[in-house]
């Protein structure tokens, strides 16, 4: 999996720790293509995650506690080291799949 440069000004902002203006853009109808990008350690405590395709995602190492992800697509992301305290996750990911990502790295497979 080759994680992606991505350019877009939402992207940015998210690595620029500037998550309630990335919200606040996205809830003006602006949108981004986030698959693949590159999350590691940025924290995200307070990102609205609603609708969000993170395919593929690289999580690393990211703050992700309380983040709703129950409408979020996770497929093939990895959360390895994330901190995930109060994240909720969306019911097709079983909390096996979510403990080898945070322990190991694996890749998150939706259960079928």
């Amino acid at each position: 999996m080759v994680l992606l440069n991505n350019d877009d000004p939402l992207y940015r902002l998210l690595r620029e720790g500037q998550v309630e203006q990335f919200n606040q853009r996205r809830r003006d109808g602006e949108t981004c293509d986030l698959r693949a990008c590159d999350l590691r350690s940025l924290d995200l405590r307070k990102l609205d995650a609603a609708d969000m395709d993170l395919r593929d995602c690289y999580l690393r190492q990211a703050d992700l506690r309380g983040v709703d992800f129950s409408r979020t697509n996770l497929q093939g992301a990895s959360i390895s080291g994330a901190k995930i305290s109060g994240t909720y996750f969306p019911t097709e990911l079983s909390s096996e799949e979510i403990n080898l990502s945070l322990l190991h790295g694996t890749r998150m497979r939706y259960r079928k």
